[in-house]
């Protein structure tokens, strides 16, 4: 199946796409750790991407759109994919039509208070990526990541300041999406709200898996 989980920042997209990615045996497919991937590996559209957020730019759309081409290609992608982080706006939906059709798109909807709370909570590893709250999902040691020992840190942009910029953001770019997708009848809206399994369990209610 060809999935895109929906919704604004913090609402447990990543955690839930592993999750799903885990059990259904797809591929998690996130734009963020493409782009970490590419730079990392220095191929010549990560170098592109490097100079970019370098300069503290946003990476537009062709080149982002080039990258998620590339990784649809994969071998492992061939029977399906959750894509985590892209399609961001309307014209990159209609580019991933043209890529590959979109089968579901799960729309996870939270409300801002509780996304607040999640990621003015949050610390990740380093290292690893996974991710901890400070109340609901701490580490067993503080500062330090359980999986692999990696230190834990903050990111700026869960700074409550930045977290209300980044929904502003996500309303008025990605938002749209759910209406566009809504329209095509791929749409399918989950309560976000609860623990990632509680949620993942009405996820696969939802899809009828």
């Amino acid at each position: 199946m060809k999935m895109v989980f929906l919704g604004p920042p913090g609402a447990g997209k990543g955690t839930l796409a592993a999750m799903a990615s885990k059990n259904m045996g797809l591929p998690h497919i996130s734009t963020g750790d493409l782009f970490r991937s590419a730079i990392k590996n220095e191929t010549d559209l990560g170098k592109k991407v490097k100079g970019i957020l370098a300069e503290g730019k946003l990476v537009p759309d062709d080149l982002t759109i080039a990258i998620i081409r590339e990784r649809l290609g994969s071998e492992d992608a061939k029977k399906g994919w959750i894509l985590d982080g892209f399609p961001r706006t309307t014209a990159q939906a209609e580019a991933l039509e043209t890529i590959a059709p979109v089968e579901l798109v799960v729309n996870f909807d939270v409300p801002d208070l509780t996304i607040l709370f999640r990621l003015t909570g949050r610390s990740i590893c380093k290292d690893c990526g996974k991710i901890y709250h400070v109340s609901t999902m701490p580490p067993a040691a503080a500062g330090v990541c359980d999986t692999c020992g990696g230190p834990l840190y903050v990111r700026p942009d869960d700074r409550e300041e930045a977290i209300r910029t980044r929904l502003n953001a996500y309303r008025e770019q990605t938002e749209p999406l759910i209406a566009w997708y809504g329209g095509r009848g791929k749409l399918v809206t989950i309560d976000g709200s609860g623990s990632p399994d509680t949620v993942y369990a009405r996820f696969l209610e939802a899809i009828r898996v």
